[in-house]
């Protein structure tokens, strides 16, 4: 009897102390929450630093998802926290110092990719690999600060030989210089034949203007630049006040998009081989091509057709190459009063040959939606589901973007590149039906980002990392106006961030992504004169290494939580395209941001959380990428 009194009333204490002990582990955990929240709260207030937090009429629905991504990021740290401390991932072995991931031509040809598919982007077959993080060259420095880096670049920086340089041939060697460590481009006498100022010249006597730097006021704007060689195209349209997106498909060596990137110009890989590029239709004021190896007058003109797709209504497509072809080509030369295939082409969609000097052509799209239905004999016009096709889905032959409400002709933007209020009201109509888009949030979204801007370029120093009690103040210098020039907002609402850099005189560029599966904001993006693509955050970025010097987002990682993205494998991506030394700025409620930075941590970034001290659950997290070679 005493031996079973015993034993019950042990058990029972027991099970009393193991509960004490699991409400003590609990109350430790809650406890070490608020220490790390408290800590890392800066000594300053950055009342104006949250993020645009725009108003919307939220759904019982919707709240509920919203208090779903709070809880996972809540349960996700409270699991973490009580785990051992999580290692620092190693880094990658020398031959992945230029990986570039989903461009694998060897998986390709084993599954039959042929016709030049097995050089396009791939993403399904990325296999499983080692987590670990893409190393620079050992050769690489830090790259010159805009506009002296637009000029010269260290050649250890690029996958480009010596031998493969001075293989290139004559035209290369009169558009780089390569002298010891470096390569100096000449953008003067640097293009086709008498220099990139001459051929932009006779462009513009082409479309009927008196110089280049006229493009401006005449409606062309955004400019999408297919194999942008080594970039003097891009560099000189910069200098005009024109924004040149370079694309060009992966290669191995020698790359052209890694050379724009290098040298501070907006550049991704892209070729539209057997799938449209991730742009909305009526996108670019001008699609120029010199040279860029596409045989135009394949696969029955879907090349032009997807051309078409990304004009504007009075855009223009630029071609320069040999005139000089096997006969039947695509410029052979004519023969009597015969039509080339293109020329017969691009007059069944409306395109109007402008000018044929040498060997450059010049087509303006119409402007009239019904002249398809007239002269585009056996080419339907796409249905919806086909218009609003544009990540990466298939080449089509039909036209599109006829019944979209963004058919409008090139318009004079002598005004500069960003929407006024004027035109805004214009086309207001069009933004709030498309893209949900009310002027409220619009300019709240401006002012909020103008606001923020000088507390965030206050952050971008090493200051803050610092274990001086001193944090960055209104009387400290802020960093220089070209601290930065390659910036990517990786989820860019509508494109507030970019605005603001544009206003405060930064000498930067912003690629703006638009995540797939959020509102697509991209064509209010492109209109204001921005760079900006669509992109799903699950896959990798399509861009060499070290592309980047910022990367911002706000809002991010709550929304990937629910698309069920692995979050180390978005943070290695972000590490592989971030220069070293450069900067990432992140802001989202306080679960995803203590969850980024254990993130950060073991990618060894320096990472510092601050609290706005206004009341919400925002956090802004600053990291830097440290200079590793070994």
């Amino acid at each position: 009897m005493r031996s079973g009194w015993y034993n019950n009333l042990s058990l029972i204490f027991g099970v009393k102390i193991r509960h004490n002990w699991f409400l003590l582990c609990f109350i430790c955990i809650l406890a070490l929450v608020a220490l790390l929240s408290s800590s890392s709260t800066s000594n300053r207030e950055f009342d104006s630093l949250v993020p645009p937090r725009l108003p919307n009429v939220y759904t019982n629905y919707r709240k509920l998802k919203e208090q779903s991504v709070i809880d996972y990021f809540d349960l996700r740290f409270l699991t973490s926290v009580t785990n051992s401390r999580l290692k620092e991932l190693p880094l990658c072995w020398k031959e992945r110092e230029n990986y570039v991931p989903c461009y694998n031509v060897s998986a390709n040809l084993e599954i039959e990719l042929k016709d030049g598919e097995e050089f396009d982007r791939h993403c399904e077959l990325l296999r499983n690999e080692e987590k670990c993080l893409v190393r620079p060259p050992k050769e690489y420095k830090i790259p010159l600060r805009w506009p002296a880096g637009r000029d010269v670049i260290w050649s250890g920086n690029v996958k480009i030989t010596k031998d493969q340089f001075l293989s290139s041939g004559s035209m290369t060697k009169r558009m780089m210089l390569l002298e010891e460590n470096q390569i100096a481009f000449h953008n003067d006498d640097g293009l086709i034949f008498d220099g990139v100022k001459d051929y932009t010249r006779q462009l513009a006597e082409s479309i009927g203007l008196g110089s280049d730097s006229d493009f401006l006021q005449a409606g062309v704007q955004n400019v999408l630049d297919i194999g942008c060689g080594f970039g003097s195209f891009g560099a000189h349209l910069v200098s005009l006040k024109l924004l040149p997106v370079c694309i060009a498909a992966y290669e191995v060596t020698g790359s052209q998009v890694q050379l724009a990137l290098e040298r501070g110009l907006p550049a991704m890989l892209g070729n539209f081989i057997s799938r449209q590029l991730p742009y909305p239709s009526l996108s670019f004021d001008m699609v120029h091509c010199a040279q860029c190896g596409i045989d135009w007058d394949g696969k029955d003109g879907m090349f032009i057709i997807e051309v078409d797709r990304l004009l504007r209504p009075g855009g223009y497509f630029v071609l320069t190459s040999p005139v000089i072809r096997p006969q039947g080509s695509l410029l052979a030369i004519k023969k009597g009063n015969m039509l080339t295939p293109v020329e017969d082409f691009t007059q069944r969609i409306c395109w109007s040959l402008l000018d044929q000097q040498d060997e450059t052509f010049i087509w303006q799209k119409t402007a009239d939606g019904h002249c398809y239905t007239t002269r585009s004999q056996g080419l339907p016009l796409c249905q919806d589901e086909h218009e609003s096709q544009s990540y990466y889905g298939p080449l089509v032959k039909c036209i599109s973007g006829t019944h979209s409400k963004r058919w409008m002709p090139l318009r004079n933007r002598c005004n500069g590149s960003q929407l006024t209020l004027e035109e805004l009201e214009v086309h207001g109509k069009y933004y709030s039906i498309y893209a949900g888009v009310q002027h409220g949030e619009f300019y709240e979204e401006r002012e909020i980002w103008k606001s923020s801007l000088r507390n965030y370029w206050s952050l971008i120093t090493p200051l803050i990392f610092s274990d001086h009690p001193k944090r960055p103040g209104d009387e400290d210098p802020l960093p220089p106006y070209n601290m930065v020039r390659n910036v990517m907002d990786m989820n860019a609402y509508y494109g507030g961030f970019n605005a603001a850099l544009v206003d405060g005189k930064k000498s930067a560029w912003v690629m703006n992504v638009v995540p797939v599966g959020t509102r697509n904001t991209l064509p209010l993006i492109l209109d204001q004169g921005f760079a900006g693509v669509l992109h799903d955050w699950c896959e990798p970025f399509p861009t060499y290494p070290r592309s980047y010097d910022m990367l911002h987002a706000s809002g991010l990682f709550s929304f990937l939580s629910l698309e069920k993205c692995s979050m180390m494998d978005l943070f290695l991506e972000m590490d592989r395209i971030l220069r070293p030394e450069g900067w990432v700025i992140l802001s989202d409620n306080v679960g995803a941001i203590e969850m980024a930075r254990m993130h950060a941590t073991q990618i060894r970034w320096e990472a510092r959380v601050i609290d706005p001290q206004n009341g919400s659950d925002e956090r802004i997290l600053v990291c830097q990428k440290p200079f590793l070679r070994k």
